[in-house]
């Protein structure tokens, strides 16, 4: 991002350039060993992939989804 006077200049991802693959530095992820429950590796994906299916049911079926999780009865009569 440029910041001009403390102020972000892009306005959306239109006006961001997104790195190339030459210019991304190295990322590095550790998994830490833990007796807890299992969380947070992953859990971007969980985000942009509800609306991408319930995009593709509708592409299929023509009926919108509109709660999560879908049911069955979500999907009858499509």
């Amino acid at each position: 991002m440029t910041l001009e006077k403390g102020r972000v200049q892009q306005s959306n991802f239109h006006g961001y350039p997104v790195l190339q693959f030459d210019e991304m530095p190295i990322v590095e992820v550790y998994i830490v060993p833990s007796n807890e429950p299992p969380s947070g590796v992953g859990e971007m994906s969980g985000p942009p992939l509800t609306p991408a299916v319930a995009n593709a049911v509708f592409a299929a079926t023509g009926k919108r989804i509109r709660r999560i999780p879908i049911q069955g009865e979500d999907l009858r009569n499509a």
